[in-house]
């Protein structure tokens, strides 16, 4: 928060219906938590109501921003879009709980993780377009939406790789959030310069990618390599995000200067026009070289037929739709989730290394120039209900 609003946090009074509607949430997601530990045990009750108790003092100190400027008055409610915000990090909560933990056994038990994880992740669309519709947006909104973003990615990729399913170099992505703002508090304590980031719309899409990938990371369903494979090539491109930010937020690189515009824009020209085609290329190569190195049928002998025409089929489609640019990114994830499912009962071959960083790059990225249709872009990128 900046000095304003922390000044804001500290000076204005908060309406008693406000407090109430707060301290009855808290309540609530306390209860819902003891009712969970009786049926998963008293650690999974202390860590999910830790991480619950650290998203209320949060949240308790910023209900002074619960108005949609600095100099607008207070709302006397939280609106149901911070109300799902809330729930939402009711949800990473209960994913904490399985911290330091086996897996849960059983047919019911063991999804729990990964489907706490993705309700919040839906839950992430859905809180901005409420908000939007509602015309009860809120800078309150905006930063409960960022903690719970940073602690969900925390505690998602923690827990994936104490279950085995990704190296632990993912560990550096899912705090990059929190160690980018400790080098900023770094320098502040130091007295150095900290430049203002210029927007860009790929941090917000990015992020819901990395959610995605997560919350099927912690499915039983699928396993290693394949999720190995699968978290470095997801990060890769964040990380590199991550990098290039602090280096703009340091001085490094003066976003300000022409020149370092000119080649930022040669940059973006390349990606779109000779690496994001090339991409395309590759995924279509690299899958027919996958499929006649393997063999038919793709999947083991004893599967029903039209479960081997449908991956056949599906293969097929999306890689004629990738290859001509033809809402290549739905169809990067339909992708996607063919080899998942195909590398359950495959093992992975050299070449299909390449071909699932690729096709996830192509998701990360968008198909670039001579596409045919790109209005996945478009929606990806938008903020729903503006």
């Amino acid at each position: 928060m900046s000095d304003t609003l922390r000044a804001d946090t500290q000076q204005t009074p908060i309406d008693g219906l406000l407090k109430r509607e707060f301290f009855l949430i808290g309540c609530l997601g306390l209860a819902g938590l003891v009712v969970g530990g009786l049926l998963l045990g008293l650690q999974w009750l202390a860590q999910a109501g830790l991480i619950w108790a650290f998203i209320c003092y949060q949240t308790k100190r910023r209900l002074p921003l619960n108005r949609p400027s600095p100099d607008a008055p207070l709302y006397k409610n939280l609106g149901w879009a911070n109300r799902l915000t809330l729930l939402r990090a009711w949800f990473i909560a209960a994913v904490a709980g399985f911290l330091f933990q086996a897996w849960p056994e059983g047919p019911a038990l063991s999804w729990l993780p990964g489907m706490l994880y993705l309700f919040a992740a839906v839950l992430d669309r859905v809180d901005g377009f409420v908000a939007r519709r509602s015309g009860q947006s809120s800078i309150l909104g905006n930063d409960l939406d960022t903690v719970s973003d940073a602690i969900g990615l925390a505690i998602a990729s923690l827990l994936a790789f104490g279950y085995g399913q990704v190296h632990w170099s993912y560990l550096l992505f899912g705090n990059a959030y929190y160690l980018f703002h400790a080098g900023i508090m770094w320098r502040n304590s130091r007295g150095l310069p900290v430049y203002p980031l210029p927007p860009a719309l790929h941090r917000r899409t990015w992020a819901g990618f990395q959610m995605g990938f997560l919350a099927v990371a912690l499915w039983p369903l699928v396993r290693p390599p394949i999720t190995t494979l699968g978290g470095f090539a997801f990060m890769l491109p964040a990380i590199l995000g991550f990098l290039v930010d602090w280096l703009i937020v340091s001085g490094r690189i003066d976003r300000q200067a022409e020149a370092v515009n000119r080649r930022f824009q040669w940059l973006t020209d390349f990606s779109q026009g000779v690496f994001q085609p090339a991409l395309r290329l590759v995924v279509v190569v690299t899958l027919a070289v996958s499929v006649l190195q393997s063999g038919l049928p793709l999947l083991p002998s004893n599967s029903p037929t039209w479960m081997n025409n449908i991956m056949v089929g599906g293969f097929i489609l999306a890689g004629l739709m990738i290859l001509l640019g033809v809402a290549g990114r739905y169809f990067s994830l339909i992708m996607i989730s063919l080899l998942g499912w195909y590398y359950i009962s495959n093992p992975l071959l050299p070449v299909d290394y390449i071909l699932f960083c690729s096709v996830v790059w192509v998701l990360l990225l968008g198909t670039g120039r001579f596409s045919l249709w790109q209005e996945d872009d478009h929606w990806l990128n938008r903020y729903d209900g503006a």
